[in-house]
């Protein structure tokens, strides 16, 4: 795919990965729908892919809600003419031990909102933005690609059970709409980052950061630019379809 005039949709745009990938495929002249929560958050980014060449238009929608999101993607077409990509890129955690116990004793479990919560943004979100945007690509001809990120965590890591289950879900759902849409012309596939220096990990101690770094053969967190060049890479190679892409500096969990 020529990301020329392209339109492709991101969520979680506001910051971090979002934003990174937005910029990117902002500077291969694609126009861009960015979704988020938060506006502020949304025109920053804004402005930012206009200062690299291109346009977009801002969108506030939970990505959990059905008819938010049918609507969001209706106005999507509407607004920008079309629609050729989405990046599944919308996200939380809310950590904890599956069961936590002290001297034999259960103290804590990980309750029905932890779990929820995730399900809702990470999961449900990622099924209904997919299953909408493939819905607007096949009702108006258009062939795309859907990316769903993914996580190292996917393979399981302790304290996570709601996020790695999302994560490991995500990229499963990627394969399945890879052979289900291709006979419309829509690829799916997914990335797997490992640590990567966002906003939100940068903002932890200094020592944490090494240690974190330490254990990851690249010796370094990896870059959110370095994310974005491999989403930009699956968008523009038409033969790229059912499969992840593990970017995380030769880091297993």
């Amino acid at each position: 795919m020529n990301l020329s005039n392209k339109v492709v949709a991101v969520t979680g745009a506001g910051r971090g990965l979002g934003r990174a990938m937005a910029i990117s495929l902002a500077s291969k002249g694609a126009k861009l729908a960015l979704i988020d929560l938060n506006q502020e958050d949304l025109d920053t980014t804004l402005n930012l892919i206009k200062e690299a060449g291109s346009e977009g238009y801002t969108y506030t929608c939970d990505v959990a809600d059905e008819p938010s999101v049918e609507t969001l993607f209706e106005r999507i077409v509407k607004d920008l003419g079309g629609l050729n990509g989405l990046i599944n890129n919308a996200g939380i955690t809310r950590d904890g031990l599956f069961v936590k116990v002290k001297d034999g004793d259960v103290i804590a479990k990980m309750s029905m909102d932890q779990w929820n919560l995730v399900m809702d943004v990470n999961l449900t979100g990622t099924f209904l933005c997919g299953r909408e945007a493939a819905v607007q690509m096949i009702k108006h001809k258009q062939e795309g690609c859907i990316i769903n990120i993914s996580s190292i965590s996917r393979h399981g890591n302790m304290g996570q059970t709601n996020y790695t289950a999302t994560k490991a879900a995500v990229e499963a759902m990627a394969v399945t709409w890879s052979k289900e849409l291709s006979r419309y012309g829509i690829r799916a596939a997914s990335i797997a980052p490992g640590y990567v220096g966002t906003e939100m990990v940068l903002s932890m101690k200094p020592e944490a950061l090494d240690k974190i770094a330490s254990g990851i053969p690249a010796k370094r967190l990896g870059k959110p630019e370095e994310i974005a060049a491999t989403a930009v890479f699956i968008l523009e190679n038409d033969y790229i379809s059912g499969r992840c892409f593990e970017v995380d500096g030769g880091l297993r969990i």
